[in-house]
């Protein structure tokens, strides 16, 4: 929808809302309420998910199975549990655009992302360095320097960082392309994440990935901020693998399972290094007991253990709300809420109120990161008192995140007019 469209008129969110075809999603979540009994206004999608209505119903179907079955459930519980996780392997490969070989639902996204450098990130003296973002997610940096640690290398020469330029908030695509073109002869990693959990900002995976690869790097992305959020097309667009959680967009619940990726061209090299467990064993003899590993082809071969049931559960109740409403759909209204939030932030709001997201909608996802000059912290609390709720991150940064399941053009409308009082007494 082009913003020449929009108004500041409170008719126009309701007349939006009126011709939201996705409307009746946002039946299916339980809604967070104030001390009054009041709907929040819920703009914190982009760090915990709501709760689908039928998670409860799938976690109780597993845990009455439990009650009467006891282990026989892996077998003969109404969903068995010992196929249970490949339930969610076609979904979650079109929610990525990958084959169904190339995903599996597994850990949580920190454990992935080790596991996946376990075996892609294989220094040598002439390749030996990581690039990542230079504003990545802490659990990112974190990894990616242990990594470096555990191979006996000092971060300063193993670790590569992306900076934006002087006096500019976000990293340009093309300065990430030129990095690469300059230093990938160094580089035995790159990881990035799809959507910078700080600025909202989208980076291009399919013109990175090109870049990586014909410089001879191997290339991962974080998709926290991704999956579920934008339209992805990973099998396509050719990454070495992927990793992401499911306790944001996805609403699977807090410390959720994560999911990941490997490219099909790695399914059937089973000489790639990596941590093995009896789960990405070959199913056909995985009962044997044999000492001698044989991992199942594909993502599954890097499984390491039987998956927790009860949690899958949750995953499933959102994934079958995903398949449904499907992500170009999602992701249409998502640019439409993204951009009138824009629209009405730059129109009703003071000065010491701006994004620092980009405004192209192809470099975002449903996420505006809102800098605050002032109490920001305290303009925070006084939006929580107002039953809206959203995020904060240090030192001065609110994010909004305008969730297509189940948020409403009404709703920012509220959001924006409760914000422009509240922040001119900053």
């Amino acid at each position: 929808m082009n913003n020449q469209l929009f108004d500041t008129s409170e008719n126009l969110a309701h007349e939006l809302d009126k011709g939201d075809h996705l409307s009746h999603y946002r039946n299916q979540f339980h809604i967070p309420t104030t001390s009054s009994g009041k709907n929040c206004i819920y703009l914190a999608g982009n760090s915990l998910g709501l709760q689908p209505r039928k998670a409860r119903e799938y976690i109780d179907q597993e845990l009455d199975d439990w009650a009467k079955l006891g282990v026989e459930g892996h077998f003969h519980a109404k969903n068995p549990w010992l196929p249970y996780h490949e339930l969610l392997t076609e979904q979650t490969a079109r929610l990525v655009g990958a084959l169904p070989i190339e995903v599996v639902v597994m850990n949580t996204l920190t454990v992935n992302l080790h596991l996946m450098m376990v075996s892609f990130y294989r220094p040598t003296p002439e390749r030996n360095k990581i690039l990542i973002e230079g504003g990545a997610f802490p659990s990112d940096q974190y990894a990616v320097r242990s990594q470096a640690h555990f191979h006996g290398l000092k971060e300063k020469d193993a670790i590569l960082e992306l900076k934006p330029r002087h006096g500019e908030t976000i990293l340009r695509n093309e300065d990430i392309v030129k990095q690469i073109e300059e230093t990938g002869e160094s580089i035995a990693l790159i990881l990035i994440g799809s959507v910078n959990y700080l600025t909202g900002q989208a980076f291009d995976i399919q013109a990175i990935t090109k870049a990586a690869h014909s410089k001879g790097c191997l290339i991962g992305f974080d998709l926290a901020h991704g999956a579920g959020n934008l339209n992805l097309n990973l099998h396509q667009w050719g990454p070495d693998f992927a990793v992401w959680c499911s306790y944001k967009y996805l609403n699977a619940g807090p410390g959720a399972l994560a999911g990941c990726f490997v490219h099909e061209r790695h399914s059937k090299k089973i000489d790639i290094p990596r941590f093995s467990g009896w789960w990405g064993h070959n199913k056909h003899t995985r009962f044997e007991m044999n000492s001698t590993f044989d991992p199942i082809a594909g993502a599954q071969g890097w499984q390491l253990s039987n998956p927790p049931i009860f949690q899958m559960a949750a995953l499933r109740a959102s994934m079958e709300i995903f398949d449904s409403a499907s992500m170009d759909r999602l992701r249409s209204k998502s640019k439409n809420l993204t951009g009138y939030l824009e629209y009405l932030l730059t129109q009703m709001l003071p000065d010491n109120c701006r994004s620092i997201t980009p405004s192209e909608p192809d470099q975002r996802g449903s996420q505006l990161s809102l800098r605050i000059n002032g109490k920001s912290r305290n303009l925070l609390d006084k939006l929580s008192a107002r039953g809206i709720i959203c995020d904060f991150r240090e030192p001065n940064i609110i994010r909004v995140a305008p969730v297509s399941l189940y948020n409403n053009f009404s709703e920012i409308y509220s959001f924006v007019k409760t914000l422009d009082e509240l922040s001119r007494s900053l």
